[in-house]
């Protein structure tokens, strides 16, 4: 039950860096909007190029285009008010402005971890059932496929959301982040959040643990498939086809983990805050320049685009 003699909490006051004087956060600023800027014009380029060369119409390049879609929306829904937050310190967001936020952070994010699953099937696809690929992968394999993790992203969101915004905010304001989170939130709360907390731990195996196992096993069988292959040069090129979407796998997975599966005894607020700089401002980069520097495929598209 909320705390008598309280106040019903209709706004909300982001902490995020104003223990950090004007120098430092005039400094982050500048870096933080180089990089969404980067974000941006590299997905920007990345949805140009599998659009206009024919070459790319494929599965894998397909997911890549929705992986670079919604990247961008999950950067949009956090970085501007992050940005702003850095210029005014003490920056405020409504009861439904956090809940909104939070429910597109938590669509976007864990349709990024959905998609890179359906992109890890694809390759196994690829390279273990290569006769049968072009028919198991066909155009509307691969929308139910991508349609399925928006879906699941919408529905772990609303669960998410309900549970957080159905709690009283009483006294307590001040959010220990640069954006609304489940966490910092359900530690404002003036009531009991048990049940809160399990639903957060099973959410976060749902779209962590599971999607991490089932790319897991794609690569145990994807390498010992490739293993198999009698030239170095076969197994070479088909290293390479996977290399870029591993890269951003470990990458993805190894900061959510660290943020969403650490035990609530071992949850440092500031540490957290830490790690979801990387996990917002650093990894949606990554998508575009490693796709950009490590694919063949696509560096020979941008060749031909540019004549």
């Amino acid at each position: 039950m909320p705390k008598p003699n309280s106040t019903s909490v209709a706004e909300f006051l982001f902490e995020g860096f104003s223990s950090f004087g004007w120098q430092h956060r005039l400094g982050f600023f500048v870096v933080f909007l180089t990089l969404y800027l980067l974000t941006l014009s590299g997905n920007a380029v990345i949805l140009s190029i599998i659009r206009l060369d024919h070459h790319l119409h494929t599965p894998m390049y397909f997911f890549l285009s929705m992986l670079s879609i919604s990247e961008t929306c999950y950067t949009v829904a956090i970085i501007p008010c992050m940005l702003s937050g850095l210029l005014s310190p003490h920056q405020t967001i409504s009861l439904q402005g956090c809940a909104t936020q939070l429910f597109f952070y938590l669509t976007f994010g864990i349709n990024n971890c959905f998609l890179l699953t359906a992109m890890g099937y694809d390759r196994y696809m690829a390279i273990c059932n290569p006769l049968r690929y072009s028919v198991i992968m066909g155009k509307e394999a691969c929308i139910q496929l991508a349609t399925g993790s928006l879906g699941i992203g919408l529905s772990m969101a609303i669960v998410q959301v309900t549970s957080v915004f159905g709690l009283p905010f009483c006294d307590a304001f001040v959010i220990s982040h640069f954006f609304c989170d489940v966490r910092p939130l359900l530690k404002l709360a003036c009531t009991d959040t048990t049940v809160n907390e399990i639903i957060n731990v099973f959410v976060s195996i749902c779209v962590l643990v599971v999607p991490m196992g089932l790319v897991f096993i794609s690569y145990v069988l994807i390498i010992s498939t490739i293993l198999k292959i009698a030239s170095a040069e076969g197994r070479k090129k088909a290293f390479a086809t996977c290399a870029s979407h591993l890269i951003v796998v470990i990458i993805h997975y190894g900061c959510a983990s660290i943020i969403y599966l650490k035990p609530k005894s071992q949850s440092s607020l500031g540490q957290d805050r830490l790690i979801s700089v990387t996990y917002t401002v650093i990894t949606p980069l990554l998508n575009p320049v490693v796709y950009s520097l490590r694919n063949q495929d696509v560096k020979d598209a941008l060749c031909r685009a540019v004549g």
